[in-house]
């Protein structure tokens, strides 16, 4: 099922994952995500009602979802779902809120020096929630939970409607849950723009969170590039690495696999392992199997798992270090003394140790957030948490006995460097 590698160099690799898209065909992207963006920008909501009867196949003049509609929500979805969604939050809040720093310290680096740093809330936050192929409704869980807890006090969310013009009922649901209420129909790249730029039905925003597509992730890209609005992280297709000896079970590492494939067509799983054959055969039996259980994602899985692969290595050692180039978004460690071969992991969004841990359950339900770097993205960022939503300002209060005590230092390197209005505004002081 999968193509399989033996002992590859590890530029060979590398290049077949992040060359999934040639050249030419992410100039073609760019430029087509650009000129979006440039319409949004110029027209407004004309172009936002162009995009989404050209892309979502639906005529929309009113963005905003209704209070109407989203109070309907609650009477359309089962208390099974209700029950999931309020356990799920249960989890991520308790994970978040232990991530809050309340003891802000007042620092004294020297007498007659105060310094102290204090935590801001981002005013206006835009959530991007994929809802094309499934409405995920966890998104909203893993954004919104901690955007509340920081503080922030304006949040609105955007999201593809469906062809009948509305938002699907758990989205609405899980929104209200957490008290949101400013929620539009509307996705894709121009999605974006929109929240970046404002137009007349959508409001601009600081920075914008959420995973999606080639065309969002580009979008984001090119927004935190030109203008002032920045962004989470660079979240595009899901992916993930799964290191795996012969106390990994074959079956389990099927379904992490396709748990992944089935999200997109341009997701990969790439399975790292020091097995024999033997196991690679009954992996690739197993995985065949599962597939015939998922017809609704079907035909996504046949085309992601294209982009896969399966890598053998005679060592856990150079398992990990194939992982930590490729630095994926979801890292699956499922060998002997995984504890110990976690040690030396320093890219990876998430890590899920041994057989019980799979994606499925961070994705979910135990607290830690989904919304992940990926592409190679976690070797410089780091997956969303509180700290995402606030920013960080300094402060100082300084007597003229610590201006003193600071002055030759100041005046020296102000000197050294040229500025001499710099050491003038310290010498008038103290004469």
């Amino acid at each position: 099922m999968i193509e399989i590698d033996i002992e590859p160099k590890f530029n060979n690799i590398l290049k077949f994952i992040f060359n999934k898209k040639n050249s030419k065909k992410n100039s073609i992207l760019t430029s087509l995500v650009s000129s979006i963006i440039k319409n949004v920008k110029i027209y407004g909501d004309l172009a936002l009602n162009h995009y989404t009867k050209k892309y979502d196949n639906v005529d929309i003049n009113i963005f905003k979802v209704s209070d109407e509609e989203i109070n309907k929500s609650n009477k359309k979805i089962s208390k099974e779902l209700k029950n999931s969604i309020t356990k799920s939050y249960e989890n991520i809040k308790y994970f978040h809120e232990n991530q809050i720093n309340k003891i802000q310290k007042k620092i004294t680096p020297v007498d007659g020096v105060n310094c102290w740093t204090k935590n801001i809330p981002i005013e206006k936050i835009g959530l991007y929630i994929p809802g094309g192929t499934a409405p995920l409704i966890s998104t909203i869980l893993m954004l919104g939970v901690p955007a509340k807890l920081a503080g922030c006090k304006n949040i609105i969310l955007c999201t593809p409607p469906n062809q009948k013009g509305s938002v699907h009922q758990s989205i609405l649901y899980t929104a209200k849950y957490l008290g949101i209420y400013h929620i539009y129909k509307l996705g894709g790249a121009q999605a974006i723009a929109a929240m970046a730029y404002g137009t007349k039905s959508i409001p601009s925003v600081y920075k914008i969170f959420g995973p999606g597509n080639s065309y969002v992730n580009k979008a984001k890209k090119i927004i935190s590039q030109k203008t002032s609005v920045s962004i989470d992280v660079p979240a595009g297709p899901s992916e993930v690495v799964i290191i795996a000896d012969n106390t990994a079970n074959p079956n389990y590492v099927a379904s992490d696999v396709l748990s992944q494939l089935e999200h997109d067509t341009e997701s990969y799983a790439i399975i790292i392992t020091t097995n024999k054959q033997s196991w690679i055969h009954e992996m690739n039996k197993s995985l065949k199997k599962q597939i015939n259980y998922l017809e609704n994602r079907k035909n996504i899985i046949n085309k992601s798992i294209k982009n896969s692969k399966i890598i053998t290595f005679s060592s856990i050692k150079e398992c990990i270090k194939l992982s930590n180039e490729i630095a994926p978004e979801h890292l699956i460690i499922n060998c002997n003394n995984y504890y110990e071969w976690s040690k030396k992991i320093f890219n990876a969004g998430s890590v899920f140790l041994g057989n019980y841990s799979p994606v499925s359950a961070g994705d979910y339900a135990t607290g830690t957030n989904h919304v992940l770097p990926t592409n190679g993205s976690p070797k410089s960022y780091s997956g969303i948490s509180i700290d995402s939503f606030i920013k960080k300002m300094t402060f100082q209060e300084i007597s003229k006995k610590g201006l003193k005590n600071l002055s030759k230092c100041i005046n020296t390197l102000s000197s050294e460097e040229g500025l001499l209005a710099h050491k003038k505004s310290i010498d008038i002081r103290l004469k």
